[in-house]
């Protein structure tokens, strides 16, 4: 095998035997696969819409199966060879319709995979500049997907995007694509990736409210309860539905903490509390939850041998765990049925506290829209001197205690801006208070960096800025998998400098590529806090 998509693969080169996630080579292999054929069907699809024939449940099945092979999402062999097979029946029937439609596909080169013998698809493209471009491009588009989904759960859709992310993708499996033609396309995903954040933005705030400065209790209450982990907030709405009157309560893990500051989900009386910190802590805090947990997307770590709660593991939507039930969409009602996570929940006792203090966000763009007045004030008065952008992923790297120190070190006039599970590794600091503000400022999960994105614009606008850069606002960004890299390409395509990303950069950038970001963007890794604080005038 060979993968090195997320910040923590092997020697930050790449993993050959074992992903450090969990995922074997066999597991691994079929993702390659699946992977291809995304590319073969999104090339497809493309070359149809210019013909208007277009398939709109192929975009479906393409960002379903993109999603899935996202870092932490799938870890069941089979289930992804029932994708491939999907993929590979629905390019059958395109190229059927092509044909009865007189399209010609002589150009396109479509093929199915052959077998891997010894090595990865990613090894195919030798020039280690393009395959570097190439896989941006790729992990890029499988952030762009998973936003995609989680709008299309809410009945958001935009062909637009389907289009340019199948346009983008197909270009990844042309042989004969310049330097040029990828960087071009780099950045144009870069520009998908606000797209898509909007879309799902205005699928949440639409469906649920937009967020609202809320204070969320992490103790525990002594009924048994279902723990929810992940990003999927219709997931948590039928649950929260189903679950009423149970006699049963309802907490939130990881990313789905962000739930709590949407107006809708105030109304759920058991609707508890979040539970325990970031994803890579489940290993240890499930264990005390008792209670069945349900993934609704990315954030699974395998559970290990000796589990005593691999019996109360629950996956559903494009997230996948060997032997873990698996919760099916119902085409027909476009709604799941969590009977069997409820009757598991009352089998099990009350969860064991383990933490007894409260976690405060909701600082969305609407609630940072209310507040511009005051940190206008606050910042030409001197009580704010900069917003550092701390969004992004957690990982279990020691390195990572790097953005606990730093957040320590920042002087009150900072306010920090944050967006994603980054947040676990200060949230529950006593910091030094600022005068007129929390000193963290959780816009939600890790699409919210667009709420981010929205604040800052506005905040340029009202202090008669031209640009983004000359705001206030510095960016010191943890990263781990491929949202993650959605993000940065979002930032990184509104023209965003001098951004510090860590705790190291991507193993899948060249030296070349990383000259070209450095020389055009300035984008360097962390050093030590002393001299990062220093660099970013904090």
């Amino acid at each position: 095998m060979f993968c090195y998509q997320c910040q923590e693969t092997a020697k930050n080169t790449g993993c050959t035997k074992q992903g450090v996630c969990g995922k074997d080579a066999t597991l691994a292999k079929e993702l390659d696969n699946l992977v291809f054929e995304c590319q073969e069907l999104s090339t497809l699809n493309h070359h149809l819409r210019s013909h208007n024939q277009d398939d709109l449940q192929t975009s479906r099945l393409i960002t379903d199966a993109l999603f899935t092979t996202i870092t932490n999402t799938n870890f069941d062999a089979e289930s992804v060879k029932t994708k491939i097979q999907y993929l590979r029946d629905k390019k059958h029937e395109l190229k059927t319709r092509a044909h009865e439609n007189h399209i010609p596909l002589h150009n396109l080169k479509l093929t199915f995979l052959p077998p891997i013998l010894g090595q990865s698809s990613i090894l195919e493209e030798q020039d280690q500049d393009l395959r570097s471009l190439k896989q941006l491009i790729i992990y890029g588009l499988k952030g762009v997907s998973a936003y995609a989904r989680h709008a299309q759960r809410l009945g958001y859709e935009d062909n637009t995007l389907y289009s340019n992310l199948e346009e983008a993708l197909s270009l990844t499996r042309q042989k004969e694509t310049t330097k040029d033609q990828l960087i071009s396309c780099v950045k144009g995903v870069g520009e998908l990736g606000i797209r898509a954040m909007h879309l799902l933005d205005k699928a949440n705030t639409i469906t649920f409210g937009h967020p609202q400065n809320t204070k969320v209790a992490t103790t525990v209450g002594n009924r048994p309860g279902i723990l929810v982990t992940g990003h999927d907030l219709q997931d948590l709405k039928e649950l929260l539905d189903q679950t009423n009157d149970k006699q049963i309560d309802v907490y939130t893990h990881g990313e789905m903490l962000p739930a709590h500051y949407y107006p809708y989900f105030k109304k759920y009386p058991h609707f508890k509390g979040n539970y325990g910190g970031s994803w890579w802590q489940q290993t240890q805090e499930f264990e005390k939850f008792n209670g069945p947990i349900l993934f609704t997307s990315n954030c699974i770590v395998p559970p290990p041998a000796n589990a005593t709660y691999q019996d109360r593991l629950y996956t559903t939507g494009s997230a996948y765990l060997e032997n873990a039930k698996h919760i099916p969409l119902n085409h027909d009602t476009q709604t799941k049925k969590f009977t069997c996570i409820i009757n598991k929940a009352h089998q099990c006792k009350p969860p064991q506290p383990i933490d007894n203090t409260e976690l405060q966000g909701g600082f969305a763009h609407q609630q940072l829209t209310k507040l511009k007045p005051q940190i206008i004030s606050a910042i030409k008065k001197g009580d704010i001197k900069k917003f550092v952008v701390m969004a992004g992923c957690d990982g279990r790297m020691p390195v990572r205690e790097y953005y606990t120190n730093f957040a320590k070190a920042l002087p009150p006039d900072i306010i920090i801006l944050t967006a994603g599970c980054a947040k676990y590794r200060y949230n529950k600091l006593s910091l030094q208070p600022n005068p007129h503000f929390p000193r963290i400022l959780d816009a939600g999960q890790c699409n919210d960096t667009y709420s981010l994105i929205v604040f800052a614009d506005e905040l340029r606008k009202e202090l008669g800025l031209k640009n983004l850069n000359d705001l206030p606002v510095v960016y010191n960004i943890a990263w781990y998998e491929q949202k993650a890299v959605i993000v940065l390409l979002a930032l990184l395509s509104l023209g965003i400098k001098n951004i510090k990303l860590g705790p190291t950069l991507p193993a899948f950038l060249s030296p070349e590529i990383i000259k070209l970001l450095q020389k055009e963007y300035n984008l360097t890794t962390i050093t030590t806090i002393e001299d990062d604080m220093k660099e970013l005038a904090l």
